[in-house]
């Protein structure tokens, strides 16, 4: 089963499950702004009643001032109830700000949590999730809880104390009327059952669908460039054609269950009213002992009354499916962030300083997946101050040396040692601060040219962000932009060349002062020209630095102190340079008449080194041509 469709399939199953625990754990994150919530309660509570004592309003008015025709109190009692709404408008308004501010604060408490998170998690988490269902989490989700935290908790408590009182008053006007106001109760609530179970359903397989819509417009956009290189747009058009129909018909089917629900809501409550009117109104018209009179102030306040009391219910409907799309989302988060993070710092750090830059893989085996070997019981020391480069074809195993080095992922068997100390021994941040990369893909963030070199330290003065600029020469083309230094960098980098990137990157990486550098194929993408500037800038700069260098440039490894070969993520050969090409010419096709070639061994091992850099093996020496 692919990747992408086990992630739909745990999406889908997650959106199914309901756990009550998700519910308490959310309300928790209420308790830090009671000082918010609790007046917004208040207020909730307090224009519930006075929307509760508007329809004996018009009962007055129609008993004690239409009917008997007293037209001045009529006036008094118009300019009451306009100013008992205005009131009501004041109320209303900062109950709005209150309850909004109480939303807000709890996403963002969740947002910087969930950010917090993501941020400590080892980087096989972020092979693992596709950076769209990353950020469904951090933006669709918890926008998902805003309606719950700013209107569902506070405003569904009032709506439960509104229909209690608009009950209670009803009962005390007139208790036989109430009870044929009551008859659709049961409707009502058989309606409500089948709407929730319903839209709970629908609504989950809209979230499944938008996480994979995420998904793929990340990565098809990311990806503009090979999509339209291969003429790939129409094949990626029917894909997402396919994603967003899928979302489309999910919506449909929810939309269905809504346009089905809230009419047919309105439907029982007209019915209630209608009784209201056949019962009521017959009242009204008797006039006899047998019969009690209802008045017809008290027939038109009893008929508001019921509307009131079918509006809460109804809007109790809504927010339940407020609360379980909430918890849905909930539960998707609350996944996230009770994920532990594979790779942290101890609990008790050995207190290691700045590192001198000793290197020891001691046995090391390690697998991304299972016990699919990427190393097979490597070992190599590498001495402070010594340049060391990683040589070999794709899939042998460099990169991940230099991973399992910064300690993006621990090994599985062995250890790997800084300064004769397990790497899992030291703390993250003082580890990590000892080192300075270079990849082959440059990221580079939106900003200034300036601020991607110096990266948020602010103890990189300008002073010396000037200096690594000029030690890679990097300074000749930003001096050439209309602002320098302070020139805008759009997001990723574009608008600079390849070559310009590189160049920002290896000034960032100078201006930390490492006392280690890793260079991850990192002149592969300059020119030749640009390669040498930055070849005489790293020979100055990397004196007393341990470096190392992944490369399948000749110029790039030739100068290090020591080349280590690696096939099938193990160590073939290591030496120097010149070792390994004189080792390579023992071979020659004068040997051959003799049989087997006299160091079968060293030639392996020479031939696995030469095939690994960009130059052919003839390109060596004359006799190796044909070999």
């Amino acid at each position: 089963m692919s990747t992408a469709v086990k992630q739909f399939h745990e999406e889908e199953a997650l959106g199914k499950t309901s756990d009550p625990g998700s519910a308490r754990r959310l309300l928790r994150y209420l308790k830090p702004y009671k000082w918010l919530i609790l007046p917004a309660l208040g207020l909730t509570l307090f224009v519930n009643a006075l929307a509760v004592l508007e329809p004996k309003f018009f009962q007055y008015a129609i008993d004690w001032y239409i009917l008997p025709k007293h037209l001045a109190g009529l006036h008094w009692l118009a300019l009451a109830f306009t100013g008992l709404k205005l009131f009501q408008l004041v109320i209303s308004y900062f109950q709005t700000v209150l309850l909004q501010s109480v939303g807000q604060h709890v996403m963002y408490d969740l947002r910087a949590e969930l950010y917090e998170k993501l941020q400590r998690h080892e980087v096989a988490y972020f092979d693992r999730n596709p950076v769209g269902r990353v950020m469904t989490r951090l933006t669709s989700d918890v926008d998902s809880l805003n309606e719950l935290f700013t209107s569902g908790v506070i405003e569904g408590l009032g709506d439960v104390i509104m229909v209690l009182a608009i009950a209670s008053i009803m009962f005390w006007m007139d208790w036989r009327l109430t009870l044929v106001a009551l008859v659709t109760v049961p409707l009502l609530f058989a309606a409500t059952t089948w709407f929730r179970k319903h839209a709970r359903r629908g609504y989950d397989l809209v979230r499944t669908k938008l996480a994979r819509i995420n998904s793929f417009l990340q990565e098809h956009l990311s990806g503009a460039q090979t999509v339209q290189i291969f003429n790939r747009e129409a094949k990626s058009f029917r894909q997402f054609h396919d994603i967003n129909d899928d979302h489309r018909r999910a919506h449909v089917e929810t939309i269905f269950y809504y346009s089905v629900f809230f009419p047919l809501v309105d439907f029982i409550g007209s019915l209630g009213v209608a009784l209201i009117i056949w019962y009521g109104g017959w009242r009204v018209m008797q006039n006899t002992a047998a019969v009690e009179v209802l008045s017809l102030g008290a027939l038109v306040a009893f008929i508001q009354y019921s509307q009131r009391l079918f509006q809460p219910i109804r809007d109790i409907s809504d927010k339940y499916n407020v609360f379980q799309a909430a918890l849905v989302a909930s539960q998707r988060i609350f996944r996230t962030l009770d994920l532990p993070v594979g790779v942290t710092s101890p609990e008790h750090p050995r207190e290691t300083g700045r590192a001198r830059g000793h290197i020891e893989f001691r046995d090391v085996w390690f697998a991304y997946h299972d016990e699919e070997w990427v190393l097979k019981d490597v070992s190599f020391t590498v001495e402070p101050g010594q340049s060391v480069a990683l040589v070999g074809h794709t899939g042998s195993g460099k990169t991940t040396i230099t991973n399992l080095l910064m300690r993006f992922y621990d090994v599985q068997r062995g250890s790997v040692l800084l300064d004769g100390v397990d790497v899992r021994e030291w703390d993250l941040k003082a580890l990590r601060e000892n080192f300075a990369v270079v990849l082959q893909d440059v990221f580079l963030f939106s900003g200034t040219i300036e601020s991607n070199i110096r990266l948020g330290r602010e103890e990189i003065g300008e002073d010396r962000v000037r200096w690594a600029a000029q030690e890679v020469h990097a300074d000749k083309f930003i001096e050439r932009l209309p602002e320098g230094y302070g020139a805008e960098v759009r997001e990723r980098g574009a608008g600079l060349s390849v070559g310009q990137k590189q160049l920002v990157s290896f000034a960032r990486a100078l201006a930390f002062d490492p006392t280690l550098l890793i260079l991850d194929e990192a002149t592969s993408s300059i020119d030749t020209e640009t390669e040498q500037l930055i070849q005489q800038a790293i020979e100055r700069v990397l004196r007393d630095r341990t470096s190392v260098v992944v490369a399948h440039r000749l110029s790039t490894v030739q100068s290090a102190d020591r080349i280590i070969v690696l096939h099938h993520g193990e160590i073939r050969e290591q030496g120097t340079h010149q070792e390994l090409h004189l080792a390579s010419l023992k071979f020659t096709p004068r040997s051959q008449e003799g049989g087997l070639p006299p160091f079968p061994l060293v030639y392996s091992a020479s031939r696995y080194y030469n095939a690994s850099l960009s130059n052919p093996v003839s390109d060596f020496h004359p006799a190796f041509r044909g070999a």
